[in-house]
């Protein structure tokens, strides 16, 4: 059964599992979004000063490691995020992530969310808040039934500007909410650390 906030649709049963054709796009996805950033990085020029501070656009990508209230599983997996920032504090942020790693019985999960993002600046630290909202696809034990859910996050953390173009991202928490899930609402958290690169 396949379920779809709230409607249901007849699948073969059997099916083959999602997580390896969403897999290979979210590994392409995260390496995709360092080498956007690889002409910037030869260059190896600082920005100049009239244009600091305008609009920025940034990608990156993660490692990540989450807990799910269903079940209590822990689940690892890959991230890939774009930022788009202004001379101001507040800025867009969509991300994707596939929890592919350390399945049992073949749950997995992978969420799509777009929102926004408050950082501040403190030296070489920016440390930020962000408020997302998307879907999440959630695979059931022995791929018997997949859903599509509202998802809705809650996170901060904070980066580590290293280079010009490059910043450390140290710690992503999250707080994710699935409202709407089959068996009443479920909750997830999760840690993230990676890179965020500049594109321009």
């Amino acid at each position: 059964m396949k379920i779809f906030f709230g409607l249901s649709e007849r699948v073969e049963a059997g099916s083959p599992s999602r997580s390896r054709s969403l897999f290979e796009p979210a590994l392409a996805a995260a390496i995709l979004a360092l080498l956007l950033g690889a002409p910037a990085l030869a260059r190896a020029q600082v920005v100049a000063q009239a244009s600091a501070g305008g609009f920025r656009l940034s990608a990156g990508a993660e490692a990540a490691g989450y807990y799910l209230q269903y079940g209590q599983r822990k689940l690892g997996g890959v991230s890939a995020f774009v930022d788009a920032d202004t001379k101001r504090p507040l800025g867009i942020e969509a991300e994707g992530r596939w929890l592919e790693f350390h399945q049992t019985e073949d749950v997995h999960v992978e969420t799509y969310s777009a929102g926004l993002r408050y950082h501040m600046n403190f030296a070489k630290f920016q440390p930020y808040v962000k408020g997302l909202i998307g879907f999440g696809d959630f695979n059931f034990p022995f791929g018997y039934a997949h859903g599509r859910y509202l998802v809705v996050t809650g996170g901060g953390g904070l980066d580590y500007h290293w280079t010009s173009r490059i910043h450390v991202r140290v710690a992503d928490v999250e707080y994710q909410d699935w409202p709407q899930f089959t068996f009443g609402s479920m909750s997830s958290v999760g840690v993230s650390a990676g890179l965020r690169v500049g594109i321009f």
